[in-house]
């Protein structure tokens, strides 16, 4: 480890401060763009020792957990509580803007929908055990040290305030080291216990269950998947159609982030007649796309099929909603099949659509609305449906991950 002084040129795609030395770059979290900074550094990573001249875009972190003097550290969920907000939007825009230049891609970029605190309606804690007790927090970056959590500016307040009850919960699970995944519904807390070596034993069981019964709010408990008490179906409430949430289920982080996502998608759809939904999941646009438009949802999990299924089946006002399950990376929809569609909406995970693109790209499908939460693997579909003939008529960056460097985007396109 040596110590040196630098000067920090530009913030990368993680939010790491980059320096250029005569050896190359070197990446300091918690830095901004020139400031200069005393580090400890290990090989091409530094530490922040200290600050000689701070940027006008440095500002004090709400939480108490990110770090001393701005610098972080501590609590692994934020990495950049210390830029101010017209400079923190700015630089997320930019890194879906570079990431589209990148594949060669040269389209109209709006400006960033902007996340706010108190909005995140899902978290992921890791809890373990040690002699004093139970520890529940985040874990701090870059080690296996779980940072209790006392406080979370980004959660929601019926999140956080309900803090104690998930540490009941968790405490009498009985196992060592496990995860927490917590969910707020329409109708209470859903908490999923994973990880659990060996699954809930029967005393374990009736502990998590008895704890239950005594608090309020809660949902729903599951354990690897499995249901342990289920007070309440736990709902979420997709413009009026009511969706049982699977156990561990996978839902947009924000509600405000997700109903804007969504108005981008009805708007651009229009008067489609048929639109494919793509990726579905558990129906966060076919539900609402099915106000308008008939909908062949297009899902590989299971569980989230037969959520959408259900869903759809008894909410009323709704045109015809069909739901298929489908591993799209093995078996995407091919291009003959797009000849019953005006309209395409696909959200995949962070691996991106790249085999169901080639096969969308050369079909006739009037308007696209692609959905990403990596603008890497997003630039790269864009690629392969331009190619194809569509044209990029904007692309919307979506900021639900407060204070981290990730960032949705949201593209339409249209054919030519």
């Amino acid at each position: 480890m040596s110590a040196e002084t630098v000067t920090i040129s530009s913030l990368g795609a993680k939010g790491d401060g980059i320096a250029h030395g005569s050896d190359g770059p070197v990446f300091v979290p918690f830095s901004l763009p020139g400031e200069t900074v005393s580090i400890a550094r290990v090989k091409n990573e530094g530490t922040i020792m200290s600050i000689a001249s701070p940027s006008p875009d440095r500002v004090q972190p709400p939480c108490k957990h990110f770090g001393p003097d701005g610098v972080g550290g501590i609590c692994g969920g934020c990495s950049l509580q210390h830029m101010a907000k017209t400079a923190y939007n700015a630089f997320k825009r930019q890194v879906l803007i570079d990431a589209l230049k990148s594949k060669g891609i040269e389209a109209p970029v709006g400006e960033i929908f902007e996340a706010h605190p108190h909005q995140r309606r899902r978290l992921v804690f890791t809890a373990r055990r040690r002699g004093d007790g139970l520890v529940m927090g985040f874990m701090q970056a870059e080690t296996h040290h779980v940072v209790p959590v006392e406080e979370c500016p980004i959660a929601s307040d019926g999140l956080i305030s309900r803090l104690d009850a998930i540490k009941i919960i968790a405490n009498a699970c009985g196992a060592e080291h496990f995860r927490i995944t917590v969910t707020e519904t329409t109708t209470g807390l859903d908490i999923s216990l994973d990880g659990l070596r060996g699954g809930l034993g029967d005393q374990a069981r009736r502990a998590v269950t008895n704890a239950v019964i005594k608090l309020k709010g809660i949902a729903r408990v599951s354990a690897n998947g499995e249901i342990v008490i289920e007070p309440q179906k736990p709902l979420l409430d997709f413009a009026g159609a009511r969706v049982v949430l699977p156990p561990g289920g996978f839902t947009q982080a924000t509600r405000e982030a997700e109903d804007h996502m969504a108005a981008l998608a009805i708007a651009h759809i229009g008067k489609a007649k048929k639109v494919a939904d793509l990726f579905s999941g558990i129906g966060t646009f076919a539900l609402r796309l099915a106000r308008s438009s008939a909908v062949h949802a297009v899902e590989s999990d299971e569980k989230a099929v037969k959520s959408l299924d259900f869903a759809a089946r008894n909410t009323q006002g709704l045109k015809p909603l069909t739901v298929e399950r489908r591993d799209l990376f093995r078996r995407p929809l091919m291009t003959s099949e797009f000849k019953a569609f005006d309209a395409v909406v696909f959200d995949p995970p962070r691996a991106g659509a790249e085999a169901q693109c080639a096969e969308l790209a050369k079909s006739q499908v009037k308007k696209i609305v692609a959905v990403s939460c990596n603008p890497l693997t997003l630039a790269r579909d864009l690629a392969i449906l331009t190619a194809g003939g569509y044209r990029i008529d904007q692309v919307t960056p979506i900021d639900q991950f407060l204070w981290s460097p990730h960032v949705e985007a949201v593209a339409t396109l249209s054919k030519k």
